[in-house]
């Protein structure tokens, strides 16, 4: 038998839509559900959603294993973090980033800024499944999945949890994480 989870009223989440006077950035790894729950998120709040790695991908006419194999991660970065500097400055609603993008000093220092940072945790278990749904993520194509998202997941837990909000997802629908989301933001707010 499931548990169920309270939800926002309709007027509840209209007055949390209200308050909001700057874009919501999700951070997390691979994998965690941040373009489907952005997606969701947005349309939960009556705003727009971009992906900041689809924005990058049209800004460089180039895919993102293609920018990383002829450029390298440092120039990835680099341009990552331009785009979601326009991206915060030009959207107020939600914006999905890369899983790197919030270990970038100035790209977190940007988001924290003049967003609202919102990371969004997940098992590993749940995120080898999930990645390897899609063979589109360059730091996954050099070993094991498992190993590489264990070891990401270490190096950057430091930097997501400078996030005002956590949010744990878990292997079932995602809408679970977008009242999580609605939830935490309207205590924060």
């Amino acid at each position: 038998m499931s548990e169920e989870r309270p939800s926002l009223s309709a007027e509840r989440v209209a007055r949390l839509s209200e308050r909001l006077d700057r874009p919501i950035v999700l951070v997390g790894l691979m994998g965690v559900g941040k373009s489907t729950i952005g997606r969701r998120l947005a349309a939960q709040l009556g705003r727009g959603f971009i992906d900041a790695d689809e924005a990058i991908e049209a800004a460089a006419q180039r895919s993102i294993p293609e920018i990383f194999e002829q450029f390298g991660e440092a120039y990835f970065r680099d341009g990552e973090r331009r785009v979601i500097a326009r991206l915060i400055e030009d959207h107020d609603g939600v914006i999905a980033t890369g899983g790197g993008a919030f270990v970038n000093d100035e790209t977190r220092a940007l988001i924290l800024a003049k967003g609202i940072a919102v990371w969004i945790d997940c098992a590993i278990d749940t995120l080898v499944e999930r990645t390897a749904r899609r063979s589109t993520r360059p730091l996954l194509k050099s070993g094991d999945p498992r190993e590489i998202l264990t070891r990401l997941y270490e190096e950057r837990r430091g930097f997501y949890a400078q996030a005002p909000i956590h949010v744990m997802s878990d292997a079932g629908p995602h809408d679970a994480t977008t009242m999580r989301i609605l939830e935490a933001l309207e205590q924060w707010l």
